[in-house]
């Protein structure tokens, strides 16, 4: 069942609400977590290589051959299950009218605790509601 033009209007207006608060959340709950079909690839390659390591030096009589291949293995599951690298931070601000704008670069240079960038969060809050 669609929903309705309101329902709409009111779901747009707390997703940008929500952007407004906190944009790093708002981007971590859009992010989706797909991963390449070319990542699974290598994966059950590494594993495939592995179990035949593992099989090969079990066979002969070589056990460094099959711990080789059991490393080469759990390598290769770790790797198709571990997440890829994101950027950090936001990826944009989406705007009142809905456009995303892209996020300004952050300076590195001042490197602050993380109590200070808290308070200053809260900060920023309070008088954003008030």
């Amino acid at each position: 069942m669609p929903l309705s033009e309101y329902e709409q209007r009111v779901l747009e207006q707390m997703e940008r609400a929500l952007t407004s608060d906190d944009p790093r959340l708002a981007n971590t709950l859009t992010q989706r977590g797909r991963r390449s079909v070319s990542r699974y690839v290598v994966a059950g390659l590494g594993a495939v290589v592995g179990l035949l390591l593992l099989v090969v030096g079990a066979a002969q009589s070589l056990p460094l051959l099959g711990v080789i291949g059991f490393v080469v293995m759990f390598a290769a599951v770790a790797f198709a299950f571990a997440n890829p690298r994101r950027r950090e931070g936001p990826q944009g601000v989406v705007q009142a009218d809905g456009q995303v704008r892209p996020a300004a670069a952050r300076q590195k240079s001042t490197h602050r605790g993380f109590m200070s960038r808290l308070e200053e969060r809260w900060d920023r809050r309070r008088e954003g509601g008030a």
